[in-house]
């Protein structure tokens, strides 16, 4: 049963590691001890770590003393160990923007679970909002965050966001990303549901891609860093040592050599992306299976608000299309924001407008409000989906701004210069994950988090339209000095590698035992969407909320005998096996939380608390627990060493 707790000023800490000779001591640490006992609590204090940032001339020697560990580790690389100053997980733009500052001061690998530019990132249509219009200001995009996110965001953090985004866009443009410019030759700012202004900088509709490709480039010409691709990233690698938790590295699977490859560094930034795929329609590419979130959750890294699963209003229903796509989607094709924003209108197929109905800010509310909206004209009119027409808008506009949704729906044959687009809501973004500080730290040591995969208090509630690349770019930067700090204190002991047990691989599995293995875990993957699309959605309930807790814990308990009655090892690992074992832990952290909250806030609507609470206004908290939980995607696969 979780526990609800107030007050979070035990968690206040400032805090140095020094690290020699693979023997770890703190210093000036008052940093997370929580009652091991509490599984859940909701928090009134935001951040929990600070960071303490070390002076040049310390970096000058600190450098030198490490050049000369580096050289010394290099030996020891071979194809089954790779040691490294930095690791990241994940390349989007996260990973990748971190990745090359942190390579001018150490050796960097990104590891990608598939091909390098398969990320949320690259999905992303609409852009980064950033005030960069003389008419704005850092105070209105600050206002429309915290609105957008029901009055549940870190203001300090906001105010960091907003004041720092238009740096970082500008940084990008001199890396060579290109952004649309209007006829007077400056950028042409969009504007996005639930924003007071224009100041989305965007690239047609394709500007997480053109960012990608931006980053990918830059980091191809880098000698620093090396990419990994086709590296499922398994679990961890933690020690422990006077009651706090450290991070050396991560294991891996190599997906198309079939071989486990462990990864052993100083510093980790996770940069892995959300859970969309924990529902069974979502615009998440098919790598987003909630790995990073999993991983730090078994390492005991704590995890915050991630009741808030949001729901893009608008992905492409296949339902509506007058050529239906030749096979089954693996990720739902996402109608960007900023059709809304130029005007897009939403009928009901009746062609009747119903956006007003709901909220005075019409088609330009809030995600979270029109997606409830559109859930409930379907289920009123059992409906697959409603319309967003754009067709009254000028044809150049239409196919200038959005060129890649109007070849997609033209390739199913719908011209949405003329035609209204059938849309559905999907699952899009998590607005919860591993809990970080001002700069990506988290309560294990070596370990930073950015991106989706971090919740730093950001998005509240409710991710404005746009503000997701902009965090994404901002705490990566932000990780960078203190993650260079922690390196140079850092020492790699080159005996840990051998310590921690190697991965057993599921090859090793008769191939009939092992295609019974994929079938049913495709099975129990099907079953587990079912229960959180009918259980967990857009609108909740107490009730619903504890019959998925029910029958998610039976299908994962039958899951996990269906393997071990087949010779599966606790150790064993296998990419379908391993996903599965993500997606259970993810989906149970997403229930656990939206059962703790007692209100009705932003994507968090639950019928029996109807209403916002303002005694409730905190975030919802998942602490590490000493409490053994018996399922496998609860537990690491390793034993946590202790480090010495």
């Amino acid at each position: 049963m979780a526990n609800l707790m107030n007050g979070f000023a035990s968690l206040q800490c400032k805090a140095m590691v020094h690290v020699h000779k693979g023997h770890m001591q703190a210093l000036g640490m008052a940093c997370l001890s929580p009652n091991r006992c509490v599984q859940l609590h909701i928090s009134s204090t935001p951040h929990f770590i600070g960071t303490k940032i070390v002076n040049a001339s310390q970096q000058h020697m600190r450098h030198r003393i490490n050049s000369i560990r580096a050289s010394s580790l290099s030996c020891l690389q071979d194809d089954a160990t790779k040691y490294f100053d930095f690791v990241v997980i994940g390349s989007g733009v996260a990973g990748l923007r971190y990745a090359l500052e942190v390579s001018k001061h150490g050796s960097v690998a990104i590891i990608t679970k598939a091909e390098p530019h398969e990320s949320n990132t690259n999905y992303a249509q609409g852009g980064v909002s950033a005030v960069l219009c003389p008419s704005d200001s850092v105070e209105s995009h600050m206002q429309d965050t915290i609105v957008a996110g029901a009055y549940l965001c870190d203001e300090e953090t906001v105010r960091v966001v907003c004041t720092e985004g238009p740096e970082r866009v500008k940084e990008l443009i001199a890396m060579g990303a290109s952004f649309d410019h209007g006829e007077d030759g400056r950028l042409h700012l969009a504007r996005e549901g639930g924003h007071s202004h224009n100041r989305i900088v965007h690239s047609a509709d394709m500007t997480g891609r053109e960012i990608e490709r931006a980053l990918l480039q830059a980091v191809d010409n880098d000698d620093n860093i090396s990419l990994f691709g086709h590296h499922f990233a398994i679990d961890l690698l933690t020690c422990q040592n006077n009651g706090e938790i450290y991070c050396y590295g991560v294991d891996s699977l190599d997906t198309e050599t079939q071989k486990a490859v462990r990864f052993i560094s100083k510093v980790t930034l996770l940069a892995s992306g959300g859970a969309g795929h924990i529902y069974p329609t979502t615009t998440n590419p098919p790598v987003a299976t909630g790995d990073g979130i999993a991983m730090s959750h078994r390492a005991q890294a704590v995890i915050s608000n991630m009741e808030f699963v949001q729901f893009h209003p608008t992905a492409l229903s296949d339902d509506g299309l007058p050529i239906k796509p030749a096979k089954t989607r693996e990720n739902a094709f996402l109608i960007t924001e900023a059709v809304r924003g130029d005007g897009g209108i939403i009928y009901n197929q009746s062609m009747e407008r119903f956006m007003p109905l709901y909220d005075d800010r019409a088609e330009l509310a809030p995600r979270d409000v029109v997606a409830r909206s559109i859930d409930d004209q379907l289920k009123k009119r059992g409906e697959k989906y409603v319309l967003l027409d754009i067709s009254h808008r000028p044809r150049e506009n239409v196919l200038a701004h959005f060129p890649n949704i109007a070849a997609e729906c033209l390739r199913h044959g719908l011209d949405i210069t003329q035609q209204p687009i059938p849309v559905v809501p999907a699952a899009h973004y998590m607005c919860g994950g591993v809990r970080a500080g001002l700069h990506g730290e988290t309560n294990v040591k070596g370990l930073y988090v950015a991106g989706e995969v971090a919740c730093t208090g950001l998005h509240g509630a409710n991710r404005l339209a746009s503000n997701s690349l902009l965090e994404a770019l901002v705490f990566a930067r932000r990780a960078v000095q203190p993650s260079i700090d922690h390196m140079f204190d850092a020492v790699v002991d080159p005996s840990f590698a051998k310590k921690w047990a190697r991965p057993m691989l599921s090859v090793s599995l008769r191939d009939s035992i092992l295609s019974d293995i994929v079938e049913r875990t495709k099975q129990a993957r099907m079953e587990l969407h079912s229960i959180m699309w009918e259980y967990v959605g857009i609108v909740r309930s107490t009730n619903r909320l504890k019959h998925a807790e029910w029958k998610i814990s039976d299908l994962e308990s039958e899951w996990e005998q269906f393997l071990f009655k087949r010779g599966w090892k606790p150790t064993m690992v296998g990419l379908e096996a391993c996903e599965m074992r993500n997606l259970f832990c993810c989906a149970k952290l997403v229930v656990k939380s939206a059962l703790a909250r007692h209100e009705s806030r932003g994507l968090h609507f639950t019928e029996d608390f109807p209403f916002l609470e303002e005694s409730k206004r905190k975030p919802t908290v998942i602490f590490p627990t000493n409490i053994q939980e018996l399922t496998w995607s609860s537990k690491p696969l390793q034993k946590r060493l202790q480090c010495k």
